[in-house]
């Protein structure tokens, strides 16, 4: 018996990927979104036995079994191929066809990557015709990186937070980039070599950044400020400022929110609107993270 789909409603780019929507029929989506044109991501957990078929998707997909997963076969030929678990990754790249017998409980994260994103990705990093660099299929393989990345940086966030959805964006980027280096079959060709951001061009992103602090900036916003591709800009930016974007554009929310804690009245909570985030309460467990104090104590030190 299929799982009972999820009380959460689809709305987004996410819903025209042939993996998301093979899934969406009997598994429970527990979250979906997109950040930026680069990438999408869904949260799934399903129960299900049954035989589930993915035809010609045109977008990659990585995937992640967070929890369970052990009864899940991949059907190739007469013998499945049995290896999965928590903590088990895979790659499927677009335009391959394949079959999955699902048995028993998983919780599955999903990284969906257009296959446009991934030309563009591909010729920013080798300077090479896209055609010219596949990606492999790969089941129930270890990846430290990928399944930190998941865990650590992307599940814990709130997907739907102005301040957490640049963090959404940069993450999605490094698996992108992680899946150029590790697993292409273009390896040997080496990354190029670029300098880092024009100061005109870094002083247009930075005006950009401090005047949308309270929207729900990603990577690919900000690259289009700088008349760049998302790959190329988050390794030119790294460069040039020394930290990431979703880094600096974390530390702007904070910054502006310690300015207006000195020299204004406006409530806690105001304040945090202003600046990115959530709620009060998101705003001081970022704020005591960044500075040691809550916006409150630091409010009263500074005067």
């Amino acid at each position: 018996m299929a799982e009972t789909a999820s009380a959460f409603q689809p709305n987004g780019r996410y819903q025209k990927f042939e993996v998301f929507n093979q899934l969406i029929g009997d598994a429970n989506l527990l979250r979906a979104g997109d950040f930026g044109e680069s990438i999408s991501v869904a949260h799934w957990r399903r129960n299900a036995d049954v035989l589930t078929r993915y035809t010609d998707p045109d977008h990659h997909t990585i995937s992640l079994y967070v929890n369970g997963g052990t009864g899940i076969q991949r059907k190739i030929g007469v013998d499945p191929m049995s290896g999965g678990g928590p903590g088990r990754c895979c790659l499927m790249p677009a335009y391959l066809t394949s079959d999955w017998l699902v048995h028993g409980e998983v919780e599955l994260f999903h990284v969906y990557i257009p296959h446009a994103s991934w030309d563009r990705a591909v010729v920013e990093a080798f300077d090479i015709e896209p055609n010219a660099v596949e990606v492999p299929e790969k089941t129930f393989f270890l990846d430290p990186l990928i399944e930190q990345t998941v865990r650590q940086a992307m599940l814990p966030l709130d997907w739907d937070v102005p301040a957490d959805r640049m963090a959404m964006s940069n993450a999605g980027q490094l698996l992108m980039g992680h899946m150029l280096r590790s697993y292409s079959t273009r390896r040997d060709l080496g990354f190029k070599v670029r300098g880092g951001l024009s100061p005109a061009i870094k002083r247009r992103v930075f005006d950009f950044v401090d005047a949308n602090l309270d929207q729900p900036l990603t990577i690919e916003e900000l690259a289009e400020v700088a008349d760049l591709s998302a790959y190329h800009f988050a390794r030119m930016f790294r460069k040039t400022v020394g930290e990431a974007p979703h880094k600096f554009v974390l530390r702007r929310r904070i910054e502006t929110a310690m300015h207006m804690l000195r020299v204004g009245s406006a409530p806690v909570a105001e304040i945090a609107l202003a600046t990115g985030f959530s709620s009060q309460a998101h705003l001081t467990t970022r704020f005591s993270r960044f500075t040691g104090l809550t916006p409150a104590k630091y409010r009263s030190i500074s005067r």
